[in-house]
């Protein structure tokens, strides 16, 4: 009769182990049904699911096992496992799977308590718990530049996505840090186009309201882009009364603001790893494209559309050349570039901001709201407002291992 067992090794890592053990099962010709390890500070915990022929007794294979366990200063224990156990376990296979992801400057035991709970309370199954960010070096700690990322993969028929979902919006607002939830499938691993908002979401202001602080409107403007990007005016409306505030601008000022932009934490980092991947780049903006020229040579980005200023004799003359990009167009070149890329819309990632790229948010793959107005956060599926932009490699599923560059280029 065969026999199906548990084995749980832990003690200290060192080189060779996984050969040495697997060594003493080969000679007793065992089946490993599953294995797994996680080393953590030089420290491993490994398991694995074998099953013992017929022809063969568990008793030589355990004797021998913890004979090797005690060379290596190892800790073993063995638990049998039925058929039907076995069988129940197998028939798990196909179950609907989903990856969460929580981002935040350093990760604490409450955050890990919480979502933990949330899950269990679902009844769902947490299979793995893996860190996506590196080490944080002890000085670093109190500094705010620090990042922290682990992902759950998690198992199990979500019979109440809504709720589920209402539940890490609650603990992200308790606790001031970003929960990414999504479905563990081929598209998450197959995305090949991130398009990006302009005005605070690749820069840190909105370049609109540095103009009119040139043109002595700044705050007239400054008020009406916030209404704007809460949704509370009609876009088109709002831009066309807030270029109208630029009439008479001298064209040189487009330089002048174009050259004191902040690039958004992480940026840089972020289009480095994008294109050395292959990933494609755009930027669909409701700001202006000379800003957005600007930006693509920073950056090397692939493709920039935005709203076209019109300049005569030398001055802004207050109005825009051509279509307006607001909501929805926003949403229809972000399908025009896909198609364009040979793409589905699945493989497609669109961060943004504001009330006006909720279109693009819904429609791409991954839509992500990144340090949004509330209607945004609540709206889109995924949020970042801790991180900088290089945190959405974590939710394409890179480690910080995997990054090719952090330094500026």
């Amino acid at each position: 009769m065969r026999e199906i067992l548990l084995l749980n090794i832990s003690g200290p890592d060192q080189p060779g182990l996984t050969a040495k053990i697997s060594s003493t099962l080969a000679r007793y010709r065992i089946n490993v049904l599953d294995i797994g390890q996680e080393v953590i500070h030089n420290h491993l915990s490994m398991g694995i699911l074998i099953e013992v022929p017929a022809e063969h007794s568990s008793s030589p294979v355990l004797k021998e096992l913890l004979f090797t366990a005690h060379t290596l200063k190892l800790q073993v224990s063995f638990t049998p496992v039925s058929p039907e156990d076995y069988s129940s376990w197998v028939a798990e296979q196909g179950k609907p799977r989903y990856l969460l992801t929580l981002l935040a400057r350093e990760i604490d035991a409450e955050q890990i308590e919480r979502v933990s709970t949330t899950v269990m309370e679902h009844q769902l199954t947490i299979d793995t718990i893996t860190r996506l960010s590196g080490r944080i070096p002890l000085e670093q700690k109190e500094q705010q530049q620090t990042k922290a990322c682990i992902e759950f993969s998690i198992r199990g028929s979500l019979t109440d996505e809504e709720r589920f979902r209402e539940q890490l919006l609650a603990i992200t607002d308790d606790l001031g840090i970003d929960i990414a939830f999504q479905e563990d499938n081929i598209y998450r691993r197959n995305r090949r186009l991130v398009v990006f908002d302009m005005d605070s979401t690749l820069i840190t202001t909105e370049v609109i309201d540095e103009l009119a602080v040139e043109a002595g409107a700044g705050e007239e403007v400054a008020a009406i882009t916030a209404q704007a990007m809460r949704g509370e005016i009609d876009f088109n409306a709002s831009l066309e009364r807030r270029v109208g505030t630029l009439q008479g601008l001298g064209e040189s000022v487009l330089q002048k603001v174009a050259a004191r932009l902040q690039l958004t934490e992480g940026a840089e980092t972020l289009f480095y790893n994008l294109h050395n991947l292959g990933f494609k780049t755009a930027i669909i903006s409701g700001g202006f494209t000379y800003f957005g020229r600007y930006l693509q040579k920073k950056l090397n980005i692939d493709y920039v559309y935005a709203n076209e200023l019109e300049i005569s004799s030398g001055q802004l003359t207050g109005r825009v050349v051509g279509e307006i990009v607001n909501g929805r167009r926003k949403a229809e070149l972000l399908e025009e570039i896909a198609e364009r890329e040979n793409l589905s819309l699945e493989q497609t990632i669109a961060v943004g901001d504001g009330a006006n790229d909720l279109p693009m948010l819904g429609k791409a793959g991954l839509g992500i709201a990144f340090r949004a107005k509330p209607i945004v956060k609540e709206t889109a599926r995924q949020a970042i407002s801790t991180l900088g932009l290089d945190a959405i490699l974590y939710l394409m599923g890179f480690r910080d291992r995997d990054a090719l560059q952090r330094e500026r280029y």
